[in-house]
C-alpha cells in the first residue's frame, strides 16, 4: 500500500556490481520504496552479497524473502510499508496458507450468490412500489447500472491484489492507510449490521410453526444458539462455509424452478405490462433494487482463500451475475405472470402465497424452508467476508497483530469472534432505521472504491493486471457515471436520522484510526506486516525497464 506522506515513490532497478578488494563483498543491489520515517530512520535496501557485508544502521529492515513462512510476521508501523513486500510472481499468487484447503469455482460462486442475492425473497417490494413492468425491467437494466460495473472493478483489483483483505487494500494502495481504514470500517461496520438481521429473519419464518419464537426467552435462546451453530460452522473452515453454500443455494432455487414449470400454462404475458408511473413509490423501488443487487465487492476480501484467485475470480464473478439476475427474473416473471395483480400484497414473504395459489400447500412449504435455509446460507458467507477482512487489515499493519491469528483450521478467530459479537448486540435493536443506515455506510465505501480504480489506472497503468476490465481510463470513468449518480439518488431519499447515524458512525472511524496509531508508536499493542504479501509497484518498475531496455 502506498502513503503519500510516510512512502517515497518506488524507483526504477538498479544493479551495481563491484569487485571483491581487501574484504569488501561484491554485491548486487536493488532499491525498494522506503520509509520516511525520521524518528526511526530510513527503510533500507535489498541487498544480495557474496561476502561479508558491512552492519546496516538504522531501522531494522523487514523481510523479502518469497519462501518465508506466512504465518512469520514482520513489525511495521500500521499500515505505512505495505510496499516493502516482493513483487507478485508471474502467476500472481496469493500469499501461502501452509497447506490450508483453498476455495474452488463452484463453491465460490455460490458464496458470491449469498453475499449478494440469496434468492428472490425481498424482491416482492418492487412490484408493490412501482408494478410488474417497472419491476421487471428494473431487475433487467440496474445489473448493467450497478452490479456489472461493481463486479468488473471486483475482478481487476481484486486480481491485482489477491489477499485477504480487498477493497481495504485497493483503498489503501490508492489514496493511503488513513483511506483504507475508513473504508475497512465502514464495510466490517455495514456487513456485521446486515448479518445480525438473518437470524431474526430466519426465526421470523419459523414462528407460524413455532409460536414461541415470537418473542421472550425462547426466541432470545433461539438468536443466541442460532447464531453460536453459525459461526462455529465458519470456525471450521471456509471450504465447508463454500459447500454448505452450495447445498443451501440448491434447495432455495429449486421450489421457484418448479413453481415457474408449473405456472406455465397460467402466465398471461399481458399482466407483465402493467404500470402507473403516478403511484410509483421510486424511494421503496430504488432501495429495493439498490438492497438487492450489490454487495459484489464482499469476496474480494477472501481472495487469499482462493484457488488460483487471478483466473478463478474473474469466472466465478461472471457466473455469479448470471445465476442472481435470472435467478430474481424467473421468478417474478413466473409470479406477476400467473397471478392477477394486487399490488398491496407483494411485501416480504408474498411468493410464499403465490407458490400456493401455484402449486398448492406443499409448495408453498418448500418455499418457506428455502427462505428460512437462505438467511443461514447469507448469514455465513457474511460473516466469512468479514472476518477475513479483519485479517487482511492486520496482515497490512491496520490492526493488531492478534486479529491475523488463524484457528487450527485455517481461519481467522478472532475475527470471526468479533463479527460474531457485533452480531449479537445488535440482534436486540430494531432494524428498520439501521438498515437503512447501513446502506448509507455501503454508499461511502463503494466512493472509495471508484476513486481507487480510477487512481490505479491512472497512476500504475503498467501495473500486472491478471484481469483488465476492457475499456480505457475514459472509458472507466464514463461506466462509473451512473453507478454514482444512483449513489448520489439513494443518499438524497436516505432521512435525516439515517444520516446522523450514519455520519456518526463514520466519525467514529476517523477517530478510530489515529488512536490505534498512538496504541501502536506507544508499543501498548503489537502491529505486524505479512512478508508474504506481494507488492504490485515493485513488478511494474521491472516491467517498465523492460520495455525500455
Amino acid at each position: 500500500m502506498m502513503d503519500g506522506g510516510d512512502l517515497s515513490t518506488s524507483q526504477a532497478v538498479k544493479e551495481a556490481k563491484g569487485t571483491e578488494n581487501g574484504g569488501q563483498a561484491t554485491c548486487k543491489s536493488k532499491e525498494i520504496p522506503t520509509v520516511q520515517n525520521p524518528s526511526e530512520g530510513d527503510q533500507k535496501g535489498k541487498t544480495e552479497c557474496s561476502g561479508p557485508v558491512p552492519e546496516e544502521k538504522g531501522e531494522e529492515r523487514l523481510r523479502h524473502s518469497s519462501s518465508a513462512d506466512p504465518s512469520a510476521l514482520t513489525s511495521a508501523s500500521m499500515g505505512e510499508v505495505a510496499n516493502g513486500y516482493r513483487a507478485l510472481g508471474e502467476e500472481n499468487a496469493a500469499p501461502a496458507t501452509n497447506n490450508l484447503h483453498k476455495v474452488s469455482i463452484i463453491p465460490l460462486i455460490f458464496l458470491i450468490f449469498y453475499e449478494v442475492s440469496g434468492g428472490p425473497f425481498g424482491i416482492e417490494d418492487s412490484v408493490q412500489a412501482a408494478g410488474p413492468l417497472l419491476s421487471i425491467l428494473g431487475f433487467l437494466v440496474f445489473p448493467f447500472i450497478w452490479s456489472i460495473p461493481e463486479a468488473l472493478i471486483t475482478a481487476e483489483l481484486g486480481t491485482m491484489f489477491p489477499e485477504n483483505g480487498g477493497y481495504v487494500v485497493w483503498v489503501s494502495s490508492a489514496l493511503g492507510p488513513f483511506w483504507g481504514f475508513q473504508q475497512g470500517w465502514m464495510k466490517w461496520l455495514s456487513g456485521v449490521i446486515d448479518n445480525a438481521l438473518y437470524p431474526v429473519l430466519f426465526l421470523d419464518y419459523l414462528k407460524s410453526g413455532i409460536p414461541a419464537l415470537g418473542g421472550g426467552l425462547p426466541r432470545v435462546f433461539a438468536v443466541l444458539g442460532l447464531t453460536v451453530v453459525l459461526t462455529y460452522m465458519n470456525y471450521r473452515g471456509l471450504t465447508i462455509v463454500g459447500w454448505v453454500a452450495v447445498c443451501l443455494g440448491i434447495f432455495s432455487l429449486l421450489p421457484f424452478i418448479v413453481m415457474g414449470l408449473i405456472a406455465i400454462p397460467k402466465i398471461r404475458p399481458s399482466r407483465w405490462l402493467q404500470v402507473n408511473l403516478r403511484g410509483v413509490d421510486w424511494n421503496l423501488y430504488l432501495n429495493t433494487l439498490f438492497w438487492n443487487l450489490n454487495y459484489w465487492d464482499s469476496i474480494s476480501t477472501l481472495a487469499g482463500e482462493v484457488d488460483n484467485p487471478t483466473k478463478t475470480l474473474p469466472k466465478a464473478l461472471l457466473y455469479a451475475v448470471i445465476l442472481v439476475v435470472v435467478g430474481y427474473l424467473y421468478p417474478l416473471l413466473a409470479g406477476t405472470g400467473a397471478i392477477p395483480l394486487e399490488r398491496d400484497q407483494w411485501t416480504d414473504g408474498y411468493f410464499a402465497d403465490i407458490a400456493k395459489m401455484i402449486g398448492g400447500v406443499w409448495l408453498m412449504g418448500w418455499v418457506q424452508g428455502a427462505s428460512a435455509l437462505s438467511n443461514m446460507g447469507m448469514f455465513v458467507a457474511e460473516m466469512s467476508s468479514d472476518s477475513y477482512q479483519l485479517l487482511g487489515m492486520a496482515e497490512r499493519g491496520m490492526l493488531p497483530e492478534l486479529f491475523s491469528k488463524r484457528s487450527r483450521h485455517g481461519t481467522p478467530l478472532i475475527g470471526i469472534l468479533f463479527s460474531a459479537s457485533g452480531v449479537l448486540l445488535l440482534s436486540w435493536l430494531s432494524f428498520q432505521e439501521i438498515v437503512a443506515a447501513e446502506n448509507f455506510l455501503y454508499c461511502f465505501g463503494m466512493i472509495l472504491e471508484f476513486i481507487a480504480f480510477i487512481v490505479h489506472r491512472v497512476k500504475h497503468p503498467n501495473a500486472r493486471r491478471p484481469y483488465k476490465v476492457p475499456l480505457g481510463t475514459v472509458g472507466c470513468v464514463l461506466m462509473l457515471i451512473p453507478p454514482t449518480a444512483l449513489i448520489v439518488v439513494v443518499l438524497y431519499f436516505s432521512s435525516l436520522k439515517v444520516a446522523v447515524i450514519s455520519l456518526g458512525a463514520v466519525f467514529i472511524g476517523i477517530l478510530l484510526q489515529p488512536c490505534l496509531k498512538y496504541v501502536e508508536k506507544k508499543r501498548w499493542v503489537r502491529f505486524s506486516i505479512n512478508s508474504e504479501l506481494p507488492d504490485f509497484r515493485e513488478e511494474e518498475d521491472d516491467e517498465a525497464e523492460t520495455l525500455v531496455a
